[in-house]
């Protein structure tokens, strides 16, 4: 058992079931499980030697908690949690995805209308019914369909976003690779293909003797129910209803194994064709003769690509976009490489950070950074930081400095917010005072197209604001994009000479891979970040680096991936306290 994940995993679905079972988010269990879950995730001990009493020594954990994470690790499960399961199932939760429902609306459409799931609110929108409920009204009802079908535009509906999925998904890998015999585990499917939201998650794993993998799986603490069980394959499905498919195979197979399963479809059918022409077949063992069936290539995906004539094609890039063309003529877009600093960066001082200043510059250290950008966000959010704090804060990191010398240029900077008019805090004068300002949009989301558009163009105008942070604002499976006009957006960051953040946060992913796209001809400047807001969270710039090689990116639009003497030059090439308005 992974007992901290195992708990962390118990305390966000008590939080989430209470939250909706009493119709308050701001209820006394809700916060506190969620103080415990905080207090939980900053723990190094290994719980399962803590005591209930022990556990309340912790700060942020009370009596009744403690006796919850004692009841799990020594029972498997928490009597509590399964009767919010039984009366609150998971398509019920899934209501709450949708922008404008949260748990008293939830209930009363349950309670009035009998939706017990997505489906069930469709129709009651399509019959004109939720407008009659006490409390909703037609403009209500026009926002449920609208949030909805920006849901179903999005493909998300009934699918896992990745900041569930994997890490779920790394949690299998790591149990799986501890079976005796086991000598390989992986995700793979569009999970290894980095997609954002995914169907199920697909292990493969290579090992001696399948039958105490597949027992592994089942006997997992999320595990719900088990839909298949075979000699090579077995299918659970979570308590979150994510569905994980496992397959074993022999050692040999596993690099035919891994390149089927991780798709995409249309690579894989053009793979098939190249190997028809040369009179082998491609499947999920081998690389083989069509007549005889020797073995040609198995083991290595690399050897398949190379028996093939191809250049090995990273995961992110096999969505049948040109890429097997590309790997024929050794033209593969270039990975991103290291990344030499950091320029979304919240620390204790935000009200929603976790580890104090110290902590994040000597992680920022150890990864070899020679820029960081400490960035808590400013007075306009609920996380916000007044002046007086902020100004503290700017004499320890000038302390720091003296301290680092050349070995790590440490900026102070804020993340400001973006008014509905594109207003952003403080004054002028204070912003000017920041080494380095990002903007960011955190509210008003209702806005239409052309309103969202000016917002961020007229903060991209602001002569302190070096860089937009998480552009559309979405969150993947949840809130949806914000509606923006994106040619105007990159016509004005090419005009103001304002860059434009790819947040490597699982939830946010954003910029998303179409945007980069839309923008990757554009002499536009995009920044990798973490958006951390814990010390161990600096390492998530890793992803922002993936979703932009997804979108074939080149590293030479990216100003902190690769050489660091280019970093540091766009840091003193412009000062933005000077840019024109």
């Amino acid at each position: 058992m992974d007992s901290k994940q195992d708990v962390l995993d118990m305390l966000r679905d008590l939080a989430e079931l209470t939250m909706l079972d009493e119709g308050d988010p701001q209820s006394f269990r809700v916060r506190a499980y969620e103080s415990a879950s905080q207090a939980i995730a900053a723990q190094a001990t290994d719980l399962g030697k803590l005591t209930a009493k022990d556990l309340q020594k912790i700060d942020g954990i009370g009596k009744s908690t403690a006796e919850k994470i004692r009841e799990l690790l020594d029972h498997g499960k928490v009597e509590k949690l399964e009767a919010l399961r039984q009366k609150h199932p998971r398509s019920v939760v899934a209501l709450l995805k949708i922008q404008g429902l949260g748990p008293k609306a939830v209930t009363k459409l349950r309670a009035e209308l009998g939706v017990q799931s997505i489906d069930d609110l469709r129709k009651a929108l399509a019959d004109h019914k939720v407008r009659d409920l006490k409390g909703f009204g037609q403009k209500s009802e026009d926002k449920l369909a609208t949030a909805l079908a920006k849901l179903d535009e999005q493909g998300s509906i009934g699918r896992t976003p990745i900041s569930v999925a994997l890490p779920l998904a790394n949690r299998i890998v790591t149990r799986l690779l501890e079976v005796p015999g086991v000598s390989h585990a992986s995700y793979c499917g569009s999970l290894r293909r980095f997609a954002e939201t995914i169907g199920d998650v697909d292990v493969v794993v290579a090992a001696t003797d399948p039958e105490p993998v597949m027992e592994a799986l089942v006997a997992m603490s999320f595990t719900d129910r088990v839909l298949v069980r075979g000699a090579n394959k077995t299918s659970i499905v979570t308590h979150r209803g994510t569905q994980v498919d496992l397959r074993v195979v022999a050692a040999h197979q596993l690099g035919a194994a891994r390149l089927y399963f991780t798709g995409s479809k249309g690579h894989n059918i053009k793979l098939r064709q190249r190997a028809l022409g040369r009179g082998w077949t491609l499947n999920e063992y081998a690389l083989s003769e069509l007549e005889g069936g020797k073995v040609i290539a198995s083991e290595t995906e690399e050897q398949i690509y190379d028996a093939l004539g191809l250049a090995w094609i990273p995961p992110v890039l096999r969505e049948d976009q040109g890429e097997i063309e590309l790997a024929e003529k050794r033209t593969l877009p270039r990975p991103m490489g290291a990344v030499t600093g950091d320029f979304h960066v919240h620390t204790d001082v935000s009200g929603d950070g976790r580890s104090p200043l110290a902590e994040v510059v000597a992680a920022a250290k150890a990864r070899g950074y020679r820029v960081l950008a400490i960035t808590d966000h400013a007075e306009g959010t609920l996380s916000g930081v007044g002046r007086d704090a902020l100004l503290d804060q700017r004499a320890k990191i000038a302390a720091m400095q003296k301290e680092l010398g050349d070995s790590l240029t440490l900026l102070h900077g804020i993340e400001l917010n973006i008014g509905p008019a594109g207003e952003l805090d403080y004054d002028l004068e204070f912003r000017k005072g920041f080494g380095f300002c990002l903007a960011s949009v955190h509210d008003h989301f209702e806005l239409d197209k052309a309103a969202q558009t000016r917002r961020v163009t007229t903060a991209m105008e602001d002569p302190t604001v070096r860089m937009i942070g998480h552009l559309s604002a979405r969150m993947i499976g949840g809130r949806p994009a914000i509606d923006l006009d994106l040619d105007e957006i990159f016509t004005a960051a090419e005009r103001t000479g304002t860059a434009l953040e790819v947040n490597g946060a699982l939830p946010r992913l954003d910029l998303s891979v179409e945007a980069l796209r839309h923008g990757r001809t554009r002499d536009v400047t995009f920044v990798l970040t973490s958006d951390a807001h814990h010390a161990s969270e600096l390492d998530r710039v890793r992803y922002a680096a993936l979703n932009a090689e997804r979108a074939w990116l080149d590293p030479d639009r990216v100003v902190n991936a690769g050489a660091p003497e280019r970093l540091v030059a766009w840091t003193k090439k412009k000062n933005p306290a000077v840019r024109a308005s």
